[in-house]
């Protein structure tokens, strides 16, 4: 959600700067499909070769579930490394899997600057998004009738360029290196395809698992593709433990394969016992949520897991039709004492 408001609010002002997105070329755009996958070199640098045009050609942005060509920038493990540390925090690829951060590893090419060095410049047409691996790169925005200002610097591991790809929108900002440093980016087709054709492909995962979830049976199709877009993928070893016993509790999770064990006690000194093993499709954590009390149980995973996650405010938002289903099935979780008592009529 914050990524989407800060996009939405950054586009806002792309037009009220005058820097919207420009009518598109009447030639139709290269498709990305025409071409098989390729090992190539990181192509040319063109910005400084012509005078570049400042309208904008664009792609289609249309998720498509077609294969498209994929390139491959040969590069080392090490290299590899560099951009993995470099994009772990970057919220654009947080809710990316492994097959598909390694699809990211696969497109960067890497650039390298010299202190002083223009890496886009504000008005241009933007070819390709960057991620810092070294150095600092300095912002600068000019704005009608004023010198361009000095506004942020994006230190390793931050991005730029992204807001001229989604929007087909000229680059509102010139970024010159501060100091030497690395880059890798990544091509305006390979990065809206990634970005948007995966969004598409895990809608597409999850709402056929989540129709199979017994609480969201009464959720319509449109639903069900809400929770999907706003569901976080996580793992756990078996044995790790998900959330535990007395904890504030934030976070609802659903199992998508694998088992866990909700584990409770009485108190600090008493051993727990198992209440409830969880399978693929149940769900756990939303007593904390819907009562606004610590953790009930410790829940541990029994196998190697793998959960889909929402946070609290997705969690309260889109599951509103579904509280008085939870809310009744609180009920039927079995506690320590029911366990307990049970062994000893045994």
């Amino acid at each position: 959600q914050r990524k989407s408001k800060f996009l939405g609010e950054m586009g806002q002002c792309l037009a009220k700067m005058g820097l919207g997105p420009k009518e598109k070329h009447d030639s139709p755009p290269p498709s990305p499909h025409t071409a098989e996958i390729t090992r190539e070199g990181p192509p040319p640098d063109r910005y400084h070769k012509r005078q570049r045009r400042f309208s904008v050609s664009a792609e289609c942005a249309t998720p498509s579930i077609e294969p498209y060509a994929k390139k491959i920038y040969p590069k080392s493990e090490e290299a590899v490394l560099r951009i993995q540390r470099a994009i772990t925090n970057n919220i654009l690829f947080s809710h990316l899997d492994k097959e598909q951060k390694q699809e990211v590893f696969d497109a960067m090419f890497e650039v390298d600057k010299k202190a002083g060095e223009v890496v886009i410049n504000q008005g241009e047409q933007g070819d390709n998004f960057y991620v810092v691996d070294t150095g600092k790169y300095d912002v600068y925005v000019a704005k009608p009738g004023e010198d361009a200002k000095l506004v942020t610097t994006v230190p390793e591991g931050g991005s730029f360029g992204e807001l001229a790809l989604m929007y087909n929108c000229p680059r509102a900002a010139t970024v010159k290196a501060r100091t030497a440093g690395k880059l890798w980016a990544m091509d305006r087709v390979t990065f809206r395809r990634i970005l948007m054709d995966t969004t598409n492909q895990k809608r597409r995962q999850y709402e056929s698992f989540l129709a199979g979830v017994d609480i969201l049976q009464s959720l319509n199709q449109y639903e069900r593709a809400t929770i999907a877009d706003a569901l976080e993928p996580a793992e756990f070893k078996a044995g790790e433990v998900i959330i535990r016993q007395g904890d504030p509790g934030d976070t609802f999770y659903i199992i998508e394969q694998g088992e866990a064990v909700a584990l409770q006690s009485p108190g600090p000194n008493v051993p727990p016992v198992q209440v409830k093993r969880i399978t693929k499709g149940q769900y756990f954590g939303e007593i904390a949520l819907l009562t606004d009390q610590p953790r009930k149980a410790t829940v541990q995973a029994a196998t190697d897991l793998r959960v889909v996650a929402l946070d609290r405010k997705s969690f309260t938002r889109l599951l509103g039709p579904c509280e008085d289903i939870l809310k009744r099935n609180m009920q039927n979780y079995r506690t320590y004492t029911d366990v307990i008592n049970k062994k000893s009529k045994s």
